[in-house]
């Protein structure tokens, strides 16, 4: 993978005609670091966030080693760079041929269920096996979050006791967990979630050896500044605290948004500038899907190259059109831009190190691979807050 110091150089020397995008490692790396120094407990990397292998390999270099998979493939991707480390299948719903190949090809022994039939499934396709770690998720409020998971997935409360009674007798550990939804913008969601599970410990009598408190945990997006995290494991620590339980289960989350989202950034070109509409060379369809259906608005800055162009100082708010024939390949912003910014200029849209690559289809064509590493800085950094700095350990 070519390596350049920054965006700027990499647009100076390359003046790619397709939409490039910029993986930072060290951006990965400090993010890994502060979980593992900070969270509670145990970090597993939802690897469906971004299965770039130069993003699991740093991970695994920066010293995680438990991974949240949801397929197969997932499963393929991280085994080709660890094969020490601890894969589950945190999905909740998973095909019985899915289930099969992860234990008995793959030696996957811990599982996700929401509903009796998943639980069922998972017994069946195991052979009955009794080295599992089943994980029943419990359906807690997302009301704190930009994108709601709670209408697919989740046990309600009268469910999941039944369901962990259940799973306790065909398994050799059992586990609690919940999601808060994605890009959760309140600590409060937390230890609100970990309310729900008390009350199913307390109904039931049984302390799970694992909680889970999921993934949810937010980046910074201009018009999205979330509270530090520190806040975030502290409301966790106290809901813990709070159970006040005869022995303690092994606490785990799930991030993925906040462990990559600065790590990576789109350089798309500018085909056409009609007003404050911008025609760009990816959109809706390649690494910027977030930026259409729930309206993420990215940060953004126009990149300066070697000639003499001045860049303005009046910003102006722009939406953007990308280049499918599609009218829904459209991206509402507002992105602030220099006022001058004028067709065949380049843009940095930052924070897509979290669904940027994943996302991408070739619909009508328009696909770019072209993917190279940068050493500069992130438009934005959570880790960069003043408010963080007295607790920041990295």
């Amino acid at each position: 993978m070519l390596k350049f110091k920054s965006v700027e150089e990499l647009v100076n020397q390359l003046k790619p005609e397709k939409p490039v995008y910029c993986i930072r490692k060290n951006s990965v790396t400090r993010a890994s670091k502060f979980f593992q120094n900070n969270f509670p407990g145990e970090i597993l990397y939802a690897v469906k966030t971004n299965p770039h292998p130069e993003i699991i390999k740093t991970l695994v270099e920066s010293g995680i080693d438990q991974f949240d998979i949801a397929s197969i493939e997932e499963i393929k991707q991280v085994k080709k760079f660890t094969s020490s480390a601890k894969c589950s299948y945190m999905h909740t719903v998973k095909s019985p041929e899915s289930i099969k190949r992860a234990y008995f090809q793959f030696g996957i022994k811990t599982f996700s269920l929401d509903t009796k039939e998943e639980l069922i499934k998972i017994i069946n396709n195991t052979n009955n096996a009794k080295d599992l770690e089943l994980f029943v998720r419990v359906a807690v409020s997302n009301e704190h979050a930009e994108i709601d998971l709670s209408k697919k997935f989740g046990a309600l409360n009268s469910e999941a006791l039944g369901l962990l009674r259940l799973a306790k007798q065909h398994a050799k550990k059992v586990g609690l967990s919940f999601h808060v939804g994605s890009q959760c913008m309140h600590p409060i969601s937390y230890a609100k979630g970990i309310s729900e599970i008390g009350n199913i410990i307390k109904k039931t009598k049984i302390i799970p050896d694992y909680i889970n408190v999921g993934g949810g945990f937010p980046t910074i997006y201009p018009d999205l500044i979330p509270h530090n995290l520190m806040e975030y494991f502290g409301e966790i620590k106290k809901g813990l605290e709070n159970l006040k339980l005869d022995r303690s289960p092994k606490i785990i989350c799930e991030p993925g948004r906040a462990l990559v989202a600065e790590s990576g950034s789109t350089i798309v070109r500018v085909n056409l500038r009609r007003k404050q509409k911008l025609y760009i060379n990816d959109g809706t369809y390649g690494t910027l899907f977030d930026a259409g259906t729930p309206n993420i608005v990215y940060p953004s800055k126009m990149i300066k190259e070697t000639s003499n162009k001045i860049i303005s100082k009046k910003i102006t708010a722009f939406n953007f059109f990308g280049p499918t024939c599609d009218s829904m390949d459209y991206m509402k912003g507002p992105f602030l831009l220099p006022n001058n910014i004028k067709e065949n200029d380049y843009i940095e849209l930052g924070q897509l190190g979290a669904y940027g690559l994943t996302f991408r289809t070739q619909f009508n064509g328009f696909y770019s691979d072209e993917i190279y590493e940068v050493e500069d800085a992130p438009i934005m950094s959570l880790y960069d807050k003043d408010i963080n700095k007295s607790t920041f350990v990295a």
